[in-house]
């Protein structure tokens, strides 16, 4: 009668498994990888929605210069503060500049200061946090301190008075400012998400195969990591977009004649116009808020699906 112990594949220690080693671990013991991978519940129809909404705003900015468009800067005397109309969806501002090309030429800087920072962060941060909640030791223990210091200081003051000892602002240098901000952020979330799968039935079968460390953080850990650091970027973004017109508005960020949804707002309010046209004023900060709610319901979407705690984190 045959041994059907005979029958087993040998694996040595070394020798590297074709299939993820959660999926080695299910075939052989029931291990599972039970993380947030695979999510719950569908993300539904107000993920989709809001991820469309977004994708839209972000397109608009894009081909805003391809786009029949009014260049932003053109004045018009003979249609100064006119309200909406077939001719300007939006109306016009004191100098008869159409504010819907206003608008979406001025989205421009804030989606730019809201992701480009927090991808670099992710990728930063994002390595950073998945090798020291791994391997720990001393690499971790300056990341960490690091980290705590940079956050100890108030964003907006301190890209503030940064910018004070580099003139002229630009958007390039308010996107690096940006992203020293966003990268210790996003490196001790994805670093405390890591440390909570560090030690799971997936990755211990995996290191007890001999499986080298890239190939657990790529293959075990940040396919479970991303879905944390996906949820808390689109909260990141929408931090951002709000800090740089916060900026724009106190005429610290995107300079005029350019056009950004702070300094649209700041000119309205500075020339006393909000009262007499407050379309100046009502369509940039519709856009704001429209988007940063659109970010928001992703995010909350992502969090629900994927069962993500802050506690965890």
């Amino acid at each position: 009668m045959p041994d059907p112990a005979h029958d087993l594949p040998v694996l040595a220690p070394n020798i590297g498994y074709p299939g993820s080693a959660a999926d080695l671990a299910e075939a052989t013991a029931g291990i599972t990888a039970a993380g947030p991978t695979r999510a719950r519940r569908p993300l539904g129809p107000v993920f989709w929605v809001s991820a469309g909404w977004v994708l839209f705003m972000i397109l608009l900015a894009v081909l805003a210069p391809v786009l029949p468009l009014t260049n932003p800067s053109t004045q018009n005397y003979s249609a100064v503060n006119a309200g909406p109309s077939i001719h300007h969806l939006m109306g016009t501002d004191d100098l008869g500049r159409d504010l819907l090309s206003r608008v979406i030429f001025g989205s421009r800087p804030s989606l730019v200061i809201g992701f480009f920072p927090v991808v670099i962060g992710l990728l930063l941060g994002g390595f950073a946090g998945l090798l020291a909640g791994y391997r720990g030791g001393v690499a971790d223990g300056v990341l960490n301190a690091v980290s705590f210091v940079i956050l100890a200081f108030p964003a907006l003051l301190a890209i503030m008075v940064v910018e004070q000892f580099w003139q002229p602002v630009a958007l390039s240098k308010l996107t690096i400012m940006f992203a020293v901000v966003a990268t210790p952020l996003l490196f001790r979330i994805i670093r405390a998400t890591t440390l909570s799968f560090a030690n799971r039935e997936f990755v211990v079968a995996a290191r007890a195969l001999g499986a080298r460390t890239n190939r657990i953080l790529l293959r075990e850990l940040l396919p479970n990591v991303v879905p944390a650091a996906m949820a808390f970027a689109l909260i990141a973004v929408a931090t951002a977009i709000v800090t740089e017109g916060a900026l724009a508005f106190l005429g610290l960020s995107i300079r005029l004649p350019n056009p950004s949804l702070g300094n649209i707002i700041n000119e309205g309010v500075n020339n006393n116009l909000l009262q007499s046209n407050p379309y100046i004023a009502v369509w940039p900060s519709l856009y704001i808020f429209v988007i940063l709610t659109a970010l928001n319901l992703m995010a909350d979407r992502l969090r629900s699906a994927f069962e993500i705690r802050d506690v965890k984190l």
